[in-house]
Order: C-alpha cells, then structure tokens, then sequence
C-alpha cells in the first residue's frame, strides 16, 4: 500500500511537474512580430521560414528569430572627395532611401546590408562623378543621383534589398574657384546687358529713320510735330519755348533747297 501512494505520489509530481515545463516552454516560445517587420527563422541554426506580423509560436532553444524592419530606410553618404573630368576638386555627399524586400536574403546573402548599401552608394557616387565635368555636376544633380541608383539597385537586388532613390545634396568646391565662378557669372550678366542695350539702341534708330522718312515725305509732318512737341511741355509757367525760325521757312528752305537739285 504505501509503495503504490509512492508511485502515486511520484506520477502526480511528475504531472504536475511537465505541465509546469509546458507552460514554460510556451511562455518563452512566444514572440510577436510588429507589423513593420518580418521574422526569419532559423531552427538549429538551418533556414526554416519567414514569419509574418503578429503573434507567432516557436520551439525554445531550437528555434531563433531574427527580426527585419520592412519600412523605407534613410541613410546619409557621407561626404566624398571626387576629382572631376575636368580635374576640380569636389565634395559631394547625399542621401540613400531603400528598403529590404526579401528579408530572408537579406539575412542570409550579406552581413550587414545598411552599411553595404552605403558603402558601394560611395563608390558608385566617387565613380559617377569622376566621370563628368565640373559644370555636369553642378547641374545635373538630378541625372547623377539615377545613375548611381542604377548601379546601386543593379548589386543590391541580389541582397533582397529595393532601392527607391538616391539624391546628392550638398556639393563643395574650393573657395578660390567659387570666387572665379561669381567673377564669371557677373561678367556674363553684364555681357548679356550690353547685348541687349545695343540691341534696344539699333532698333530705336531703325524706328526713328523709318519715322523721319516718313515726315519728309508728307508736307506738314515736321510741323505737326513740333506742335505736338510743344504741347507736350505742358502749361508750366517755368517751360519757355523759344523758336528762333519759324517752322515755314524752313520748309520753304528746304522746297527752294529741292528745286536747285532738280536744275542741276
């Protein structure tokens, strides 16, 4: 009898004792995933799935998960010192958006994607351009940032990671040229006004030999104008017009002047 409460005893220990190791073992299998993420699990070490969000179960000490955020990442370039085509020195830095896509071959394929991203968008930024003259660079800004995106998403691609954009933005030059740049500049606006002062001054002149022609040839014209003229001074008691001949004589003049043209 007392062997059989034993064994009774001993049984209804051990009960109890795998319930408690069950509910242990569930507590520490639980994990939750957010819904920015996703989980790759590994079981004894072996590839064995991606998790989703939510709540997910695994096996204590059999299974491990490695958590991946799935949001657009940002990161900086830092700034580089490039040697244009044209020999200038230059220092660029910009800016990386992406984000993992495949969060398992992200984890499996390379170690730590953020900073391989970063690191091959610098030399693809250094190699781009280095390629391009100074005023390339300067002005298509636009242009270089999709060049070096493609040669970024082109290796990247094979890491699970999805490139969205990569933008430059801030370009550094040495002072001495920044200063020949604004003498330059300057000298070209004052170019461009002279251009377009000597233009407006041809065609005031075109206007006013049309206009004289045209006076000339109508009888009157001159006079009306200076009529006109006078007028235009308005009544003011400080404007005094002074004609030292008359308008008549000099027209007669000039028909006198057009009669001993014609006889000769």
């Amino acid at each position: 009898m007392a062997l059989v409460d034993l064994l009774v005893g001993v049984l209804f220990g051990s009960f109890w004792f795998i319930i408690i190791i069950v509910v242990i073992a569930a507590i520490l299998g639980i994990r939750i995933i957010n819904q920015w993420e996703n989980g790759v699990r590994f079981r004894l070490g072996k590839y064995k799935d991606t998790l989703q969000p939510g709540l997910r179960i695994i096996i204590p000490f059999i299974d491990s998960i490695r958590k991946i955020d799935m949001r657009i990442v940002t990161i900086d370039i830092p700034k580089q010192q490039v040697i244009t085509k044209d020999n200038v020195p230059v220092t660029i830095n910009g800016v990386v958006y992406f984000k993992v896509s495949d969060a398992a071959t992200a984890v499996i394929k390379i170690q730590e994607y953020q900073y391989a991203v970063s690191q091959y968008a610098q030399t693809a930024l250094r190699d781009v351009a280095g390629s391009m003259m100074l005023d390339n660079v300067l002005t298509e800004r636009e242009s270089i940032g999709k060049d070096i995106e493609k040669i970024v998403e082109k290796a990247s691609a094979q890491w699970g990671i999805e490139i969205h954009e990569i933008k430059l933005q801030d370009i550094d030059m040495p002072e001495d040229l920044k200063r020949i740049m604004s003498r330059q500049a300057s000298s070209e606006r004052e170019k461009r006004a002279t251009i377009i002062k000597s233009e407006g001054d041809r065609m005031a002149a075109e206007n006013l030999s049309k206009a004289a022609a045209i006076m000339a040839k109508t009888t009157g014209a001159m006079q009306l104008r200076t009529l006109q003229t006078i007028d235009g001074l308005g009544p003011s008691a400080s404007n005094t017009v002074i004609l030292a001949v008359p308008v008549d004589v000099l027209e007669l003049a000039q028909n006198m002047n057009k009669v001993m043209k014609k006889k000769k």
